[in-house]
């Protein structure tokens, strides 16, 4: 064969591989293009024939808003605060019990409620469902609250409940006491109306969730388990509507936890012979520690996203997204490798993308002059839903790369089961349902809880479990959470009342409807 024969025959074979790969390109893009424009996980059953019930409504009069709100500021004035796993506030938890009895005559009285406390300070009701074939359904909210000083810099003292501009401030506005209070002051209102549920349910007030829940919710867990009692669903706090918040994002969106990550606290040791600062050697153990830490920090977890709840999270936002975001968020299953890149930029949303790694503790060093035998760190790692606790510290002695250094488990668990999103999931459509009736504004998705609640605690008793709050979370709320200045709006607590009074209601159909695209009409 000619020289020039081969430049031909090399010329076309490049021709056709170019051209194998502009038709291949430009089919993903029609492809994406057309999934750009037609996807719609949103519809699910808004447009379908939901089971009619004679709802009850809530209009608040004067009065009502005026009691309500003294109702609440009252809860947030008791200092309910869990310190740490051996020492809580157990006088104002008395108080907290002597309180709620006040505030709620009406459920404490009503026959159709039984309340019992446990675990001492725990409360935990059951409303009798007329129609007991139903599969009851639990509503989780906690007593207990982190510390709080005035000290740090709140515009209003933590326990105050001074209520400035509209905002109601102190610990607990938001985690939890705005749910408890929500949760019983809808219960007080329907029963005051007459209202008898079909579908029974329970409502579980833990009081040490803050230090892991392991005398309240744990106990409640227990006392439910003895009972033989298997749960519907179960609705806890969690994810709340954030308003502005997510970038690019055209109007809020409430994001419902179907899942939490994993957590594990893990040490990091280095044990070496004492001696004296004049004549050191090559390695310390603070230095040899260090170097391992900086090896973690500067190698983070592989990233994972898609791979959890994360991924349905951006396609229900999608459409809610401008060109080109919309474009990429509509079509993961092309582009996930380049947003998991853009939003592990930012601390916030790195935490969708992979497990996290946080060092939490570095403790070495007795004297000046003496160099340290033990040098100690310990890192908190929050577990993505694709990942195991054993897999992480795996990785962790992989990263390390020391036999100096001694990795060890302190305490951890594997990341939550993921609850169903479909239009079977009964709890989820529930609750996107009265979203939607409440905020018709709003868009649905769902999403993973970084954060871990006493939720985690009921997975014995149901494979569906949700972390909602109807709270609404603008820029610069989201430091509020656990930092000063914690508030709610007062507007926004009446809301939330409005949303578990007509949940509940909502609870009382046997079924979900069939989806609107499967329902044939004539």
């Amino acid at each position: 064969m000619t020289e020039s024969g081969s430049k031909l025959r090399i010329f076309k074979i490049l021709k056709i591989i170019i051209s194998s790969l502009l038709i291949t390109v430009l089919l993903l893009f029609t492809i994406a293009a057309i999934r750009t424009l037609s996807l719609d996980v949103n519809a699910g059953l808004q447009l379908a024939h939901w089971e009619k019930t004679n709802n009850k409504s809530l209009v608040i009069d004067h009065h009502q808003r005026e009691e309500l709100l003294a109702n609440f500021k009252e809860a947030i004035r008791i200092p309910t605060v869990s310190f740490s796993n051996t020492e809580i506030n157990t006088t104002a938890l008395l108080e907290f019990d002597r309180f709620l009895r006040k505030a709620f005559p009406t459920v404490f009285s009503s026959s159709l409620v039984h309340h019992e406390l446990v675990g001492n300070y725990s409360h935990l009701f059951w409303v009798k469902g007329s129609q007991p074939e139903l599969v009851p359904y639990m509503l989780l909210a906690h007593i207990d609250v982190v510390p709080a000083s005035e000290s740090d810099g709140w515009e209003a003292p933590p326990f105050s409940a001074k209520e400035i501009d509209g905002f109601i401030y102190g610990r607990g506005t938001i985690d939890d006491k705005n749910s408890l209070m929500g949760i019983l002051q809808a219960l007080e209102y329907l029963l005051l109306k007459g209202y008898a549920p079909r579908r029974g349910f329970y409502i579980g007030l833990g009081h040490d969730e803050e230090i892991s829940g392991l005398n309240g919710a744990m106990n409640i867990v227990r006392v439910l388990k003895q009972r033989g009692v298997q749960l519907l669903f179960v609705m806890d706090e969690g994810l709340t509507i954030f308003d502005g918040i997510i970038p690019g994002l055209e109007g809020p969106a409430a994001l419902i936890g179907l899942s939490e990550k994993g957590q594990a606290t893990v040490k990091l040791s280095v044990s070496v012979a004492p001696g004296h600062s004049s004549m050191p050697p090559r390695e310390t153990s603070i230095g040899i520690l260090a170097t391992a830490v900086k090896r973690l920090e500067d190698n983070p977890m592989p990233r994972l996203f898609g791979y959890g709840p994360e991924g349905d999270t951006f396609e229900h936002l999608a459409h809610k997204f401008s060109f080109p975001l919309k474009f990429i968020m509509s079509n993961l299953w092309l582009f996930s490798p380049l947003l998991s890149r853009i939003l592990e930029r930012k601390p916030v949303s790195n935490a969708f993308v992979r497990t996290t790694t946080a060092v939490t503790f570095f403790n070495a060093g007795v004297k000046i002059n003496v160099i340290p035998s033990l040098a100690e760190a310990y890192v908190n790692l929050r577990i993505h839903s694709a990942q195991s606790v054993e897999e992480v510290l795996d990785i962790i002695k992989d990263t390390v790369g020391d036999q100096r250094v001694k990795v060890e488990l302190v305490y951890g668990f594997d990341p939550l089961p993921i609850s169903g999103a479909d239009e079977k999931a009964f709890g989820f459509q529930i609750i996107k349902k009265t979203v939607l009736d409440l905020f018709p504004t709003v868009t649905v998705a769902p999403a993973i809880c970084v954060g871990n609640t006493d939720s985690r605690h009921f997975i014995d008793l149901t494979k569906n479990i949700y972390r909602f709050s109807p709270a609404w979370f603008k820029p610069g709320d989201l430091e509020r959470f656990h930092g000063i200045n914690e508030r709610i709006s007062t507007k926004n607590y009446e809301e939330m009342i409005v949303f578990y009074f007509n949940l509940i209601q909502n609870c009382d159909i046997r079924k979900l409807p069939e989806p609107h695209s499967s329902v044939h009409e004539l």
